[in-house]
């Protein structure tokens, strides 16, 4: 069963990869929300397949698909993690209606795993301007189950494998290690997803 945090408007924008959190968020509101999807193509060639993905899916669904495109100019002083987050965020800002993001538990859990080896551990917030995170205390295996049973396809990020950026890498090397220390992480995390709107 997938949790919400607060109240979902009944007219909304998805941001919406493809992959396997999206497409199950779609999928459960689409049946009783007016559904607009988002997708942030990031002029690559896993994103030409996304779009294409997408585009099919909007079509076989009767739902309207907005592709809006990345700016390739990477400031000298940012990575381009942090250019592709900026770029994402100036995007759904940028719209009228609130604007619905898939974060699940893992994608908390590893931002304050980030966050806390730079100085402080800080938590994916509910709200950012229009932008709202309501699916956060779901592990992102309850979407990949939803899509199992609802027979909703996805479409694989193939860049999400390629530890050099540093969220896949905390991904794959470092969050089972941590789960040998603490096999309670995501309850501690989801504990501080919690209070932030208690």
């Amino acid at each position: 069963m997938i949790k919400i945090q607060g109240d979902i408007p009944r007219d909304v924008v998805v941001a919406c990869s493809g992959g396997v959190d999206s497409m199950a968020i779609v999928d459960f509101l689409k049946r009783s929300h007016r559904v607009t999807l988002q997708f942030v193509h990031h002029r690559t060639a896993t994103s030409d397949e996304a779009s294409e993905f997408l585009n099919k899916y909007a079509t076989d669904n009767d739902l309207k698909l907005l592709v809006d495109y990345i700016n390739e100019d990477i400031p000298s002083n940012t990575s381009q993690e942090e250019h592709w987050r900026n770029q994402r965020y100036d995007i759904l800002w940028r719209l009228e209606k609130p604007v619905l993001t898939c974060h699940h538990l893992d994608d908390c859990a590893e931002t304050w795993i980030w966050s806390s080896m730079h100085g402080e551990g800080k938590i994916i917030p509910y709200r950012s301007r229009n932008v709202i995170r309501p699916f956060r205390l779901n592990r992102k295996s309850e979407f990949t189950n939803w899509c199992k049973r609802k027979n909703v396809i996805w479409k694989e990020d193939k860049s999400n494998l390629d530890t050099k950026y540093m969220r896949n890498f905390i991904r794959a090397e470092v969050i089972d290690k941590l789960l040998v220390i603490n096999p309670g992480l995501h309850k501690v995390i989801a504990k501080k997803v919690e209070a932030e709107l208690a």
